[in-house]
């Protein structure tokens, strides 16, 4: 799969009905789940975009794009519920084929809209019922449990809402990470963070048993923050990178991650810099296009997506160093850069 078409699916979304999606919630973008050549891939569902799936294929009009193509269909833990009650699916979602993500803290100190980050919709899916406020270790252990043995479920992802305290949420990760690990001890998990006052807590992090980590800025550009991200771009700069180096430190290179969100702002000529930076720190540059979805502030505000031959080109030349570094997400794991549902990073050679 070239990386133009793989971008221009990710941009222009497809007309298909995928029987998993994901609406709403924490990132920046909501999509339907399918197996693209192989590989997971998050596709926006658009009703007027200019590819269709036909018959386990990509068409653009007639023409047969030569992708096979299957949608995800609904896993079969979703059929259950908790010890106390709580249905399987408002526990943790399917991503792609073989990802287990949760979002174990729905709520964020950063939520109000002054402080809000203008591509999350974390609390929608709590608002709407789809999901509960916190999940606790014992939940989470038992559905990844259920997801292994049912859906074949090869890795898993725990994000949070920010919360108050040095930590800023870790503290629950290394408790819900510890849980799922002592009830399947296989399976590789990725955290995701902001950067702990506390650093200590990334040992802790690795300690518990997560596989990798990932601590996202976004955007490199501090204007853009505060203006994308208020609360969280008034997280000065030096405190990512101090969490990074940590990170690095602990979980080695290439198992840190960040997202870059291509369509804040940014040149390509600045967000490729950027890239390069990361790389150079054992980071991998994880990046997406921001596409707005439903519940956000950037949505609200008519922000649309960045034009498909300016992601193709950031993210060829990303690819490259990638590739020219020897870094892969495939190398890490567990976590966004291991799917790379969300990026064209995968084709590009990343």
């Amino acid at each position: 799969m070239d990386t133009v078409t793989r971008v221009n699916l990710a941009v222009h979304g497809v007309r298909v009905d995928a029987p998993v999606r994901r609406s709403k919630g924490a990132g920046p973008s909501d999509d339907g789940h399918l197996v693209l050549d192989g590989e997971n891939a998050a596709l926006p569902i658009v009703a007027d975009s200019p590819y269709v799936i036909r018959q386990g294929r990509v068409y653009e009009g007639r023409i047969d794009l030569g992708l096979s193509v299957n949608t995800v269909q609904r896993p079969k833990f979703y059929d259950l519920r908790t010890a106390d009650g709580v249905p399987y699916e408002k526990i943790a979602l399917l991503h792609g084929q073989d990802v287990l993500a949760t979002t174990v803290v729905q709520t964020c100190i950063r939520y109000a809209e002054a402080e809000r980050c203008r591509f999350c919709a974390i609390e929608e899916s709590l608002t709407r019922g789809a999901t509960i406020a916190a999940k606790t270790p014992a939940q989470l252990a038992e559905v990844a449990e259920a997801a292994v043995r049912l859906d074949g479920v090869r890795q898993m992802v725990m994000t949070t809402g920010t919360t108050t305290g040095p930590d800023r949420g870790a503290r629950n990760l290394v408790r819900s990470v510890r849980a799922v690990r002592q009830a399947v001890p296989g399976l590789p998990i990725q955290v995701q963070i902001e950067p702990p006052k506390t650093l200590s807590v990334i040992q802790d992090l690795k300690d518990a048993g997560a596989e990798a980590i990932g601590i996202h800025v976004e955007s490199m550009d501090d204007e853009l923050r505060r203006k994308w991200m208020p609360g969280k771009g008034s997280v000065p700069m030096a405190e990512y990178e101090a969490a990074w180096d940590e990170a690095v430190r602990v979980f080695g290179r290439n198992k840190v991650s960040t997202y870059l969100l291509i369509g804040l702002g940014e040149t390509p000529d600045e967000l490729v810099a950027g890239a390069r930076s990361l790389i150079e720190r054992g980071v991998y540059p994880f990046v997406v296009p921001m596409r707005p979805m439903l519940g956000t502030l950037a949505r609200r505000d008519g922000a649309t997506t960045a034009p498909a031959s300016v992601v193709a080109e950031i993210t060829v030349r990303v690819g490259a160093l990638l590739r020219e570094a020897g870094m892969s997400g495939d190398d890490q794991g567990a976590g966004c850069a291991a799917c790379g549902a969300c990026s064209a990073l995968k084709a590009a050679g990343g």
